[in-house]
């Protein structure tokens, strides 16, 4: 075995050397130089007329295409399943035929409940369409992603309410069976 000791530790200072003070003043100065140079910079920007100015690489303030806009806004607001229905709104005689298109036209249609109300001019086209609904459900379904439609809620023509006449009943609406 040998008897070697180990190295000699040297005392820790408690007060930095030299060359710590020197980097720690530097940095500090580096710091300083860079707030005035960007307070001066702001003041530069102020009277040119704003810092929103766009640069040399794309950013956020480009200017881009109208549509890439809207499409932007509708994906920031989650406006995707509304503004598929309304395109269904804008598409209804290609998705439901020419015939019926004629006499239902959409109404509205509720995001919360995913129930899309359709006025008929006539209640036998009101009925017509309530027996379609099931498949007509499916296949918005198929257009706009699953569970985008839940139900379709058929509403017969919407007339005028008769009010006046002399065989008119207390509280009657007219006649039901043309506006009802």
């Amino acid at each position: 075995m040998t008897d070697e000791q180990p190295p000699a530790k040297r005392p820790e200072s408690a007060e930095p050397s030299g060359v710590d003070l020197a980097r720690v003043a530097l940095r500090a100065a580096k710091e300083q130089a860079r707030a005035r140079g960007d307070a001066a910079q702001q003041k530069r920007q102020a009277r040119r007329g704003g810092g929103l100015r766009s640069g040399a690489r794309a950013d956020g303030r480009d200017p881009m295409a109208f549509g890439a806009a809207i499409n932007r806004l509708i994906t920031e607001r989650g406006w995707e399943t509304p503004a598929a229905v309304g395109g269904v709104m804008g598409r209804w005689p290609q998705i439901v035929g020419e015939d019926l298109a004629k006499h239902c036209e959409p109404e509205k249609y509720d995001e919360d409940e995913r129930v899309l109300v359709v006025r008929c001019d006539s209640t036998a086209w009101a009925t017509n369409l309530r027996l379609l609904a099931p498949q007509l459900v499916a296949r918005l379904n198929e257009d706009l992603g699953h569970g985008a439609v839940k139900l379709i809620k058929v509403n017969g023509p919407g007339g005028p309410a008769r009010r006046y006449g002399p065989l008119r009943a207390p509280g009657s609406t007219g006649p039901g069976d043309t506006y009802g």
